[in-house]
């Protein structure tokens, strides 16, 4: 484990760099205000001249029974238009009940390589179901806007689709696209990850301690890999905290250096405060924070710690037949 008393900032391909405050002041609570089934009151609470364009849920896979959501708005304050998209509770059950299957089938990505067919159908549920639509009419009427695309967990994941989505049909110019997700879990294969890294928008992966969502499926897991970069804070992400950015699809610098205690709670709490109550309570600090018992975690760590030993059994058993 990494002692940080001082942070190291390596700068994105893009050429720009990580901001906490932006960061922690304006898309985790963007990303938290996916959670509300009224985003406005965070618009308001935390934003400037801020507007709800419109925010959709739909059923996003019927294996599974889950709900997908986001949200469109407009931040005049910022110049931003905003796409936010929400994580599911059934998202954490799967992972909670270590379901690997959902990682097992994957599927090509319009913009290169092969990502999670869950993430994708998700994904493109929500996307067509009216954000797309609600996006595209934001950026017409707001030209020279910036792009700001947020989501924690599940909602990580389609945000991730949905920035590269955006630069490579040409929706917007990689120069004006930020994206910043909270707690993604693996999205797709090398060949994804590589695309994604070239397309050369400010990218953003933060990540808390021991959070485990990041590390999942496992990186020999049918070729998952993460993308460029990771902002790791390992502390309580308090104001003044400290962290590392690392520039690189997946850094032993980073939240990988991590292999043993991984974190359910720190997964649910991003900036010392729980993303989904932070955006149910509006984006204001009078709430109550979730605490998550230590039996669970430690039932989701074993679970998961078993699912990496046979991951990494299955890879190296690969390795030796294919060698």
């Amino acid at each position: 484990m990494l002692s940080l008393t001082v942070f190291s900032v390596l700068l994105a391909v893009s050429g720009g760099s990580y901001s906490d405050s932006l960061s922690r002041n304006k898309f985790s609570a963007l990303a938290g205000a996916a959670y509300s089934s009224d985003p406005q009151e965070c618009l308001t609470n935390a934003f400037t001249n801020a507007e709800l364009v419109q925010q959709v849920s739909v059923s996003c896979d019927y294996t599974f029974s889950d709900t997908c959501s986001g949200f469109v708005a407009v931040s005049h304050g910022d110049n931003a238009v905003i796409v936010a998209f929400r994580g599911t509770t059934n998202f954490i059950q799967l992972i909670t009940e270590g379901n690997a299957i959902i990682f097992t089938l994957k599927t090509p990505f319009p913009a290169g390589g092969n990502v999670a067919k869950y993430f994708y159908n998700g994904y493109n549920a929500t996307w067509e179901g009216g954000l797309k639509d609600s996006f595209l009419n934001a950026t017409n009427a707001n030209p020279g806007y910036s792009i700001w695309i947020t989501g924690h967990s599940l909602g990580g994941a389609f945000a991730t689709l949905a920035a590269s989505e955006i630069v490579s049909l040409g929706y917007a110019p990689a120069e004006n696209v930020t994206l910043y997700t909270y707690g993604q879990p693996r999205v797709g294969d090398a060949a994804f990850a590589t695309a994604h890294d070239n397309q050369g928008f400010e990218s953003y992966r933060v990540t808390h301690s021991q959070d485990i969502v990041p590390h999942i499926p496992s990186e020999l897991f049918e070729g998952y890999t993460q993308h460029k970069s990771e902002v790791w804070y390992n502390n309580d992400m308090t104001v003044g905290s400290t962290y590392v950015e690392c520039d690189a699809d997946e850094s032993s610098s980073c939240s990988d250096s991590n292999w043993f205690d991984l974190s359910i709670s720190d997964h649910l709490h991003y900036f010392n405060r729980s993303v989904s109550g932070f955006g149910h309570a509006g984006c204001v600090n009078s709430f109550e924070k979730w605490i998550v018992d230590r039996k669970l975690d430690e039932k989701v760590n074993a679970i998961w710690q078993q699912k990496f030993t046979e991951q990494r059994k299955a890879a190296a058993k690969n390795s030796t037949l294919n060698f």
